[in-house]
């Protein structure tokens, strides 16, 4: 029994430290987003962001603060766009007695590129690698791969008044196991299920609402997600 315990406590201690309270999978939390992205006036270079503030409960218990930004490149008539970018992160501990954040530094690097089936089914998959710098922990690495799938309601495209349907899939797979002092991560790291709807305000701004849920290794919890998304 003793060694049993040691293993459980060993495992919360992953991503926090060994004392940590593990989250309430049972109270629905939720993440405040907004995403942008621009060009250069006619040139293939732009740049790209997104702002999060996720809670463990909506507000007042502080999952995480991220701030992401990279510079894009879009080779002609190559319908892909590549990023390189920084990512400042902030998590918090699940409770809102102790906070005790933790920071990382991250730089990634992706690939999206879209494609649409039946008309209507307007696919876009995301590949991105991630070198992150965690407090107290041994530099790591991790590959994400995300599908995103909207279906506009009327017509095929995501125009000025246009609603629609918002469903991604997210995998999370780490690279290195042993992140120091005798403390190792799973293989599978997580994967995020999201479904929502969208409207089109106009060409330049979406806004969603949707319910996503998050498996880790150790929990699973739902979020309930606000975003929104600026092109300009």
């Amino acid at each position: 029994m003793r060694n049993y315990i040691l293993t459980i406590i060993l495992c919360l201690g992953i991503c926090t430290t060994a004392n940590a309270q593990a989250p309430d999978e049972d109270q629905l939390g939720a993440w405040y987003m907004y995403f942008w992205n621009t060009t250069f006036g006619e040139s293939n270079w732009g740049l790209q962001g997104d702002y999060q503030y996720r809670d463990w409960r909506g507000l007042g218990d502080r999952e995480q603060l991220l701030l992401r930004t990279g510079v894009t490149y879009t080779p002609k008539d190559s319908g892909v766009k590549f990023t390189l970018g920084y990512a400042n992160i902030t998590t918090g501990r699940y409770g809102t007695d102790i906070d005790a954040p933790v920071s990382e530094n991250r730089i990634y690097q992706e690939a999206l590129f879209g494609q649409t089936v039946w008309k209507k089914l307007l696919l876009t998959h995301r590949i991105r690698y991630e070198q992150r710098f965690v407090e107290e922990q041994d530099f790591r690495t991790r590959y994400r791969y995300n599908l995103f799938v909207n279906i506009p309601f009327k017509g095929t495209t995501l125009d000025k008044g246009t609603t629609y349907f918002a469903f991604y899939n997210e995998i999370f797979i780490n690279g290195e196991r042993q992140i120091g002092d005798g403390r190792s991560v799973q293989f599978f790291d997580r994967n995020r299920t999201y479904l929502g709807l969208g409207y089109a305000l106009n060409n330049n701004i979406r806004f969603q609402l949707g319910w996503m849920e998050q498996t880790t290794v150790n929990w699973q919890k739902g979020q309930l997600q606000f975003s929104m998304h600026h092109t300009f």
